[in-house]
């Protein structure tokens, strides 16, 4: 089976795409505070501290925002 390729812009963090892509569209389309985005992911099972998500809005916020200003 052969495994498919990851996008380098999330190379080495420990959480998919997926669940950063979520956290941070969470955390910019509605007035939440981080921790409130914290207490969401953990509802669903992800474990993830209110540290880590604002490092994940500062480090991908620009890109996404980039990305939706194109199309």
């Amino acid at each position: 089976m052969t495994r498919l390729a990851r996008d380098p812009l999330y190379r080495r963090h420990r959480f998919p795409a997926v669940v950063i892509g979520h956290s941070v569209w969470l955390y910019f389309r509605f007035p939440l505070s981080l921790r409130t985005v914290e207490d969401m992911l953990a509802a669903r099972g992800v474990i993830v501290s209110h540290q880590t998500v604002r490092l994940w809005a500062e480090k991908f916020g620009s890109y996404f925002a980039n990305d939706i200003r194109k199309t």
